[in-house]
């Protein structure tokens, strides 16, 4: 059967030249092709065919023209849309530079002040878009693309417009619109009557990963998310990333809120308020940076710390305290024999995944257990030369059953650091 590429080329020779694949979604396939009335590279998307049929080619084109009068700095406007060999597609301008979810595979947390340069220029996008009655649905670090002038750009508004109000069409097909990581509550649920504040919501959770270094909710499937996303508190991003502000923190926490009504009113809201957030210098520099080694590729070169004992029989408060000073000053020992290693320059942070300790205690005291795996995260967060898992990550494996080897391998973790936390009962004092 003649592939996806020729077909197009035969029905688009007269106008465009299809050059190579560029990549493929749920949604569609993007092909880099060459406008030949205007001699410009442009990107060449093809809707999935199930996508096609729901949507119908004459409601394609209708909206798809609509979308097509967005205008924006920051949005990757329509050049061409049309139906070729039952195909229905359209053209944007080819962006010299890449999609953040790129820069997030290279640098995993971005720092605090450019990524609240790109939320707030995705944000002026989605007000922009929000006045003239364009929801986008689907905001994800793969539709945010970071030109190399420095700017931000929100792809797929065309096939955004084309959806509203397909639902049930496209349920039919299997499709779902949006993306479970950063879709809303009200999204996930099925709500019809979703707002612009369903987009501020997905705009919060790409914040979240780029400070925090993942989405504030994860699991191996979208079922998983979806009921994280129901049966859990919002993760606060001070708990992943100690550097970042209060003030920050608040306003992601805003518009991650579950409650509709709880977040910001507006994008141009949202937008005031990351712009009116104070950017120190020891928040530019990223806390976490991805190794630039794969576990799955390099298995053999994956050091993996042996489980480790924290706590003696009895931790009061002065020993807990003293424990967490040797562990952050190993970890300082460590990051300063790694810069003063010749051997080991150039390999970027050593990936280090503290997973919850576990209570030998009483159940009720479970909490603290918790507490101080989070206070010796934070503290070696901040530790140069290690690059600490986020926490939701982490927590994944409480009271796992597989093997350190595998836990390493799925995290990408150099390092795994466990423990054991207990409060013990003195004589005619509380529980410690």
């Amino acid at each position: 059967m003649t592939d996806l590429r020729t077909q197009l080329q035969t029905a688009l020779a007269p106008s465009y030249t299809l050059e190579r694949e560029l990549g493929r979604g749920g949604m569609a396939t993007v092909f880099l092709a060459q406008d030949l009335r205007h001699d410009r590279p442009v990107a060449l998307k093809v809707l999935h065919p199930d996508l096609a049929r729901a949507l119908g080619p004459e409601r394609f084109q209708r909206e798809i023209k609509l979308a097509a009068r967005l205008q924006h700095p920051h949005i990757l406007t329509v050049h061409d849309s049309g139906e070729a060999a039952g195909q229905l597609w359209f053209t944007m301008p080819f962006v010299e530079g890449e999609s953040l979810r790129d820069r997030l595979r290279r640098e995993r947390q971005l720092p605090v002040d450019a990524a609240l340069r790109i939320a707030t220029e995705a944000a002026r996008a989605l007000e922009y878009a929000h006045r003239h009655g364009v929801i986008h649905r689907d905001i994800k670090p793969e539709n945010l693309l970071l030109t190399t002038d420095g700017s931000t750009l929100v792809a797929d508004f065309g096939i955004a417009r084309a959806l509203a109000g397909a639902d049930d069409r496209l349920t039919e097909t299997g499709l779902a619109v949006g993306t479970p990581a950063y879709m809303s509550p009200e999204q996930a649920a099925g709500d019809k009557a979703l707002d612009a504040r369903t987009d501020i919501y997905s705009l919060g959770a790409v914040l979240y990963e780029m400070l925090a270094g993942e989405p504030p909710f994860t699991g191996p499937t979208a079922q998983a998310i979806i009921a994280k996303r129901f049966s859990g508190e919002v993760p606060r991003v001070r708990q992943a990333r100690p550097s970042v502000s209060e003030q920050l923190e608040a306003a992601v926490s805003r518009a991650l809120a579950p409650v509709v009504a709880d977040r910001f009113s507006s994008a141009e809201e949202f937008a005031r308020a990351l712009t009116s957030v104070t950017v120190t210098s020891g928040s530019v520099a990223p806390a976490f940076v991805s190794s630039s080694r794969s576990a799955a590729s390099e298995p053999e070169q994956r050091t993996i710390l042996q489980p480790t004992r924290l706590a003696p029989r009895r931790v009061p408060l002065a020993a807990f305290t003293l424990a967490l000073g040797f562990l952050v000053g190993l970890g300082v020992l460590f990051a300063w024999r790694r810069s003063h290693s010749p051997a080991e320059e150039g390999t970027g942070p050593k990936r280090l995944a503290v997973l919850p300790f576990e209570n030998l205690g009483d159940s009720a005291d479970a909490y603290f257990a918790d507490g101080i795996t989070d206070e010796v995260r934070g503290k070696l967060s901040q530790v140069s030369g290690l690059a600490v898992i986020a926490r939701a990550s982490s927590n994944e494996y409480r009271r796992t059953t597989k093997a350190s080897q595998v836990i390493a391998r799925e995290l990408g973790a150099d390092y795994l650091l466990t423990a054991t936390v207990r409060w013990e009962k003195a004589a005619g004092r509380p529980s410690r």
